[in-house]
């Protein structure tokens, strides 16, 4: 080698002894390499839940009972102001889900289709422009037990998890494995319309929904006739025990949701009627509507009310939920309304249909 190039050649490894390490690697390639490797382990844990969750599912045929047609009172004149006045309303026979729609039956959906629920989905900042931004990450509403007065601190029980939906009822660290039999929560009334236009089914009125749930008794306050729940030890239901909303006892069996079919069925074959998770039916929510609806197959008014300070209609729900309680909540009797916005979802509202 000449003396020219052996000057080269030690000016060359000088140089590259005393260049920097961020001369010869863009500042940005570590914290890239970082977030890259972070995001397929993200990636690769919600495959996981992903496959975990539809590996429950299950394409059997659900069972549906026959409902008669028939008049019944609706109503009650001595419940909430919403269930007022009690009045004659005459229905259809039609064919109802004996059992609240599954976990294992919402993931074959899911599996067959590739639906995504609202609470799954991206953040809209077109539909939510105003949304605080805890709320502009997928997620859904939780319940939360706490020591606090009913009376003084309404709702505070409730909390946004980001990560929670049909696959995660509680949260990112909850799952439905082993779980297909249970009722599916966490479903908008957008993802229970979506399951029933799938399934050949539809959601069902609200009348059709209290004919059915009070299984051809007349005007009983309960399901199941006159008797409270849990009276002479015989549990009907799966409501709350204890103090809410600190501690569910599970003096009825379980503590949180049940599995379909664990309590008996009412007059008509169906289970779950009253309490475990709350149910969509396809009527807007008015809480005047009783006084005008039509004496056949009401189908509920063309539009819902703007009520509570909510900024959207909302549409009704049926027959309570695991989180009904004698002393706050009284909800899971056949009589009683309740509503949500349809992009609304949380760990106690699930669905039926009917055809």
């Amino acid at each position: 080698m000449g003396k020219k190039a052996k000057r080269a050649a030690q000016t060359a490894t000088t140089q590259a002894a005393q260049t920097p390490v961020a001369r010869r690697f863009p500042w940005w390639v570590l914290p890239a390499l970082v977030v890259c490797a972070s995001v397929v382990v993200i990636l690769l844990i919600e495959r996981k839940s992903v496959d975990e969750a539809l590996r429950e599912a299950d394409d059997s045929k659900p069972e549906m009972v026959q409902i008669p047609g028939g008049t019944f009172w609706m109503g009650r004149d001595d419940g909430e102001k919403d269930e007022k006045p009690a009045h004659e309303v005459t229905v259809a026979p039609c064919q109802m889900d004996a059992t609240e729609v599954t976990v294992g039956q919402f993931a074959h959906f899911v599996k067959s289709t590739g639906y995504v629920t609202v609470a799954e989905r991206a953040f809209d900042a077109k539909r939510y422009p105003d949304a605080k931004e805890e709320f502009r990450y997928p997620g859904s509403a939780v319940f939360v037990p706490m020591d606090v007065d009913v009376h003084k601190e309404r709702g505070v029980w409730w909390r946004y998890v980001v990560g929670a939906n049909w696959r995660h009822p509680e949260g990112p660290k909850s799952d439905v494995k082993g779980k297909k039999n249970y009722p599916v929560v966490q479903i908008a009334w957008e993802d229970a319309d979506a399951y029933a236009k799938w399934a050949g089914k539809r959601l069902p009125t609200e009348a059709e929904w209290e004919w059915a749930a009070r299984g051809g008794l007349d005007r009983k306050p309960f399901c199941w006739g006159e008797e409270k729940n849990g009276e002479g030890g015989k549990w009907r239901a799966n409501t709350y025990q204890g103090k809410f909303p600190a501690s569910d006892t599970g003096a009825d069996g379980f503590a949180g949701l049940a599995p379909v079919r664990s309590f008996p069925a009412n007059g008509y074959g169906l289970y779950d009627m009253s309490g475990n998770a709350w149910e969509w039916c396809s009527d807007w929510y008015d809480p005047n509507y009783y006084a005008v609806s039509p004496k056949d197959n009401p189908k509920g008014p063309v539009e819902g009310a703007l009520v509570e300070g909510e900024y959207q209609p909302q549409k009704v729900r049926r027959g309570g939920s695991f989180l009904c309680d004698e002393s706050y909540c009284r909800r899971y009797l056949p009589s009683a309304r309740d509503k949500n916005p349809t992009d609304s979802s949380a760990n106690h509202t699930g669905f039926r249909c009917v055809k």
